[in-house]
């Protein structure tokens, strides 16, 4: 087993090549990617910490056993996020009949990102715009709401998306596009509940 402080040093395809050839360098992928997929889990789902929790071990567990079916030609971050895609909307139609009370998590510099790109933040006090972005993103559906993730707090290119979300370039695009639209319409709503 390798040790943490070569970790940094290593590439995805590294970390894969030595879990395949000892288990046991599992936990360094673990190590790698628990914060991101749990922070993704979150973003697309509401779910609250301790089923996020879950739908992590599940995705991990699913890595872990199909690992020896990963496709070298794919970066190893597009795939594992497929993995977690794919869990996380099964869990979503799973349960989509109970009502979710977790809020959309997003960080402080997502939020000028996203401020910036529908220019809400000139009409919204600052202290608001974290709230209003995740009430409206909130309100999004999940194709919506997932590309939007991936595109703008996961920051993954359009490659990244289309192998993720097993859709061709030009569909990413216009999912981009109409999710754009969809949270314009959710952000409007939610700045007149607040201005």
């Amino acid at each position: 087993m390798i040790s943490v402080d070569n970790l940094d040093k290593k590439s995805d395809s590294e970390i894969v090549g030595l879990v395949l050839a000892d288990q046991e360098n599992f936990s360094h992928i673990v190590k790698r990617y628990k914060t991101k997929i749990f922070a993704y889990i979150r973003r697309i789902s509401n779910f609250s910490e301790e089923e996020a929790e879950d739908v992590l071990q599940n995705i991990f567990i699913k890595v872990y056993q199909n690992i020896n079916d990963f496709d070298s030609d794919l970066k190893f971050s597009s795939w594992i996020y497929r993995i977690a895609h794919n869990e996380v909307i099964d869990n979503f139609r799973k349960n989509k009949a109970r009502p979710q009370t977790s809020s959309f998590e997003i960080d402080d510099d997502r939020i000028m990102i996203l401020a910036d790109e529908f220019n809400i933040e000139k009409e919204i006090d600052r202290g608001k715009t974290k709230e209003v972005i995740g009430d409206a993103m909130n309100k999004l559906d999940i194709k919506f709401k997932d590309i939007l993730v991936l595109k703008f707090f996961e920051e993954k290119d359009y490659n990244e998306i289309s192998d993720i979300i097993k859709k061709p370039k030009g569909t990413v695009a216009s999912r981009i596009s109409k999710a754009k639209e969809e949270l314009k319409k959710a952000l409007n709503e939610e700045r007149h509940k607040i201005i």
